[in-house]
């Protein structure tokens, strides 16, 4: 290819730059020093050719290369012939002290007349006709390759390696490459001529992909023995360096700390700190082999940590304040509302404490849902008592090191979260908190739910060693309480060592009341609102309360005011000057509603009936739905039932068929199918308490009795007909009342559980007892079934009744 836009005028001689070390090469700018006498007046030569008339023309001139010796004055036949034709694109500097230059590469140029004229060398140039001997697929490869080597090379130079590879990623044409690289390759000057020399493209290619790959040769075994020199210093050596530049420095700043005055200042704190005599000899110990040690021993560090330990624990005994029940009382009547029955179980606590004066610490469990208030009753405990609070999070604790500390032997030991915890408080009778107990995990490092076991053991705790420190700590003045989601994922060991206290939830009446007069004014003051610029109206609670959460907790709730104040200060900086929600308001702020609880139907079909299921965050109601089609005598079940649910519905079907033959006597089982199906059945249930539901559900099928649709029941039922208890009676009954139930059916021995029930749900509830399944047909269906036969295990024919109801 031939260059047709050349910048050269025909027969124009230019001034000429000689230049010792450098190639220029095409498309490249680089700076240039010039201080020779010759390239000084060349710059002076251009710059008077350049008239007033022709500023706008561009300042070219010839490069060419010239021997490497330190001659000043250069001939004309000392210079190369090809060189490069450049732009000057700045220039800064005087004569005096010479000039630097920012140039161009335009073109390659080959000079046929190079002669002195006052005092420069001059140049007549002609183009160079590039040879077109590289097709389009050729120059791709070729460009492919030089651009992979070039990347290999910039691999061993870090510095600004990424931005130089995205550089060469972005040049697509092959000549520009080869130049680009050229100019940047560390190789010498006659090569760099001799690829300046050559018009071929294919040929320059070549050419700089040998010396290339010769380069990254060079760079890799260059690399190799550095790594394998710095390797070779050793660790030991290294240490050694440093110490010595840290003992400069001390020196230096007059910093020793590891003088006879810090050792006399931990002498004076080992004799104030109150610890034991045993401790004392240890810590002393210590200190004199602190005093022993070289400053430059690495174990002075590990001694001096363990010292301050030490004189920072809070050994001394805090004077115990009397306990004042009045006070303990408004303090969590302040702080909590509701929670009566728990509350009572802590100030019999806290009265037992004041009697035994200074007896061993007590542990308490309390275990509920989520956003129930238990670290907020610890707060609260430890306000009364007047003591410091610590809290300790375990969840996600997979190591027992966390619990019981490291051995000073290993590199970073620490003490355990136990002994940190007093540490930062100190006092060594604080209310210490283990929060989220259940969520502890087990690791291959250890269990430490089974380092908890002596913490938590009021016979063992007196003398409770952490690993770190090697010597026992008294934590039989603490008070810990733990607090738990769930109690099936706590060892049966550790449990044991603890008071469980079960904090249920609150009624939709006591989340009424805590929004109204806690959670409401709380937000209204975090979001800078004034009392009388928001009001919220009690169906618009309740409404937030029932349909917008789903919890035991108050948390979400608390969530959900918060969004309805930052709704509301929009409208008070607009210019509303009272904001008043209602119902409306509620959905503007939050949306259709999230929740619909189950309510009761107004009436019910054969075969469907209420059951009561608990939840982690409150009960709810569930519909038992069976029916019969022809068959072989199958039965299935649907609605995600977990295996114990599984078993109860088989049961239920078992005990009809064996026991109540007057229930399914006109029944050909081995030509019928049964399906029994619990609706919601993307949520998975399971426990035995839906027994005498499915028992009932079957039963009003078979019969062709409904059952009442205001009547619910939960209990699980045993092969020989018994209704025994389950648990979650107060979360089941409120769902059963907040869904319109007046009617439950319980086992005899949940009866004492209605207790928990608040009094404004039982007042308007009736509920039946039982103990058996007869007695639970009789009042759902109105089967009067006689007692059972001791002889045969199954009830008699039944006795016909006018109505299907039961009082």
């Amino acid at each position: 290819m031939e260059s047709t836009n050349s910048s050269i005028k025909p027969l124009k001689a230019l001034p000429v730059l000689a230049l010792r070390n450098l190639v220029l090469f095409p498309g490249t700018t680089v700076p240039i020093r010039v201080g020779r006498a010759q390239s000084i007046a060349a710059i002076r030569a251009l710059r008077n050719e350049n008239s007033e008339s022709d500023k706008s023309s561009q300042q070219l001139i010839a490069v060419l290369q010239t021997p490497l010796d330190q001659k000043e004055h250069i001939s004309p036949d000392e210079l190369h012939p090809m060189g490069v034709l450049v732009q000057i694109e700045r220039v800064r500097g005087n004569e005096k002290d010479g000039f630097q230059l920012v140039v161009r590469g335009l073109e390659r140029v080959r000079v046929r007349q190079v002669f002195e004229s006052g005092g420069s060398l001059r140049a007549i140039p002609e183009p160079v006709t590039e040879a077109a001997d590289v097709d389009q697929a050729t120059q791709r490869t070729l460009l492919d390759s030089v651009k992979g080597i070039a990347k290999q090379i910039l691999e061993y130079f870090p510095a600004g390696q990424d931005q130089m590879i995205t550089l060469v990623d972005g040049i697509t044409d092959l000549d520009f490459m080869v130049n680009i690289v050229a100019a940047n390759i560390d190789i010498s000057t006659e090569q760099k001529q001799e690829l300046l020399n050559d018009t071929s493209v294919k040929t320059r290619a070549m050419k700089l992909l040998d010396l290339m790959k010769n380069r990254r040769d060079e760079l890799k075994v260059q690399t190799e023995i550095r790594d394998k020199m710095t390797s070779k210093l050793g660790k030991n050596q290294r240490e050694a360096i440093l110490r010595e530049q840290m003992k400069a420095i001390q020196e230096e700043l007059n910093d020793d700390v590891d003088g006879p005055a810090k050792t006399e200042d931990f002498r004076k704190k080992i004799a104030d700190s109150g610890m034991p005599e045993d401790v004392r000899k240890v810590a002393l110990d210590e200190l004199r082999r602190l005093e022993s040690l070289g400053q430059q021993s690495p174990e002075t560090h590990v001694i001096r940590n363990y010292l301050d330990l030490l004189v920072a624990m809070p050994w001394k005994t805090e004077p115990e304040e009397s306990i004042d029940l009045k006070k303990a009382r408004e303090t969590l009547d302040a702080d909590h509302y509701g929670l009566d029955k728990i509350k009572k179980r802590i100030i019999e606590h806290l009265a037992t404490m004041k009697l035994k004066e200074g007896g061993r610490g007590l542990i308490l469990m309390f275990s509920g849902p989520p956003g129930v208030g238990k670290t907020s009753l610890g707060q609260s405990i430890a306000k009364s008592l007047g003591r410091k609070f610590v809290r300790v999070s375990l969840g996600g604790v997979r190591d027992d090191s966390e619990i019981r500390g490291h051995r000073r032997t290993y590199v970073g030991a620490m003490p355990g979260r136990i002994i940190q915890g007093l540490k930062r408080a100190g006092s060594n009778n604080p209310v210490f908190l283990l929060d989220e107990i259940d969520k502890l995990g087990r690791g291959y490092q250890g269990d430490p739910a089974a380092a908890l076991l002596e913490v938590l053991d009021p016979e063992q705790n007196g003398t409770f060693t952490d690993h770190y420190m090697d010597v026992p700590y008294d934590l039989s003045k603490v008070l810990f309480i733990a607090t738990a989601n769930s109690l099936d994922q706590i060892p049966g060991p550790l449990l044991d060592r603890m008071e469980v206290i079960e904090l249920s939830g609150y009624t939709t009446a006591e989340k009424h009341h805590i929004a109204k007069n806690h959670l409401l004014p709380k937000q209204l003051e975090e979001h800078g609102i004034k009392a009388d610029q928001l009001t919220v109206s009690d169906e618009a609670l309740h409404q937030l309360i029932s349909h917008y959460t789903r919890e035991a907790g108050v948390r979400d709730l608390q969530r959900k005011l918060a969004a309805l104040c930052r709704t509301s200060t929009t409208k008070i900086v607009e210019g509303a000057a009272k904001v008043d929600v209602g119902l409306p308001e509620i959905e503007e702020s939050l949306g259709p509603v999230r929740f619909d609880h189950e309510v009761t139907e107004l009436r019910s079909p054969p075969g469907v009936v209420t059951g009561l299921a608990w939840t982690p965050v409150g009960g709810e109601i569930l519909f038992i739905e069976s029916a019969l089609m022809p068959g072989n005598g199958k039965l299935t079940l649907t609605g995600q039932l977990g295996d114990v649910m599984k078993e109860s519905a088989q049961i239920a079907l078992s005990l009809i068929r064996s026991r109540l033959p007057q229930v399914s006597a006109s029944l050909e089982f081995d030509k019928k199918d049964l399906h029994i199906h619990v609706p919601s059945g993307a949520i998975p249930k399971d426990g035995p308490s839906a027994g005498i539901a499915l028992l009932t559900s079957i039963a009003s099928l078979f019969t062709g009795r409904p059952v009442d649709a205001k009547t619910a029941m939960t209990g699980e039922v045993t092969l020989r007909g018994a209704v025994t208890p389950v648990g979650g009676i107060k979360e089941k009954v409120m769902a059963a009342h907040r869904a319109g139930v007046t009617r439950v059916i319980l086992a005899r021995k949940n009866e004492k559980d209605l207790r928990d029930v608040p009094e404004e749900v039982r007042s308007q509830m009736k509920f039946h007892i039982v103990d058996d399944v007869a007695e639970v047909l009789r009042l759902a269906l109105g089967l009067e079934i006689p007692a059972m036969d001791p002889n045969t295990g199954l009830w008699g024919l039944p006795v016909p009744t006018s109505g299907h109801g039961a009082a």
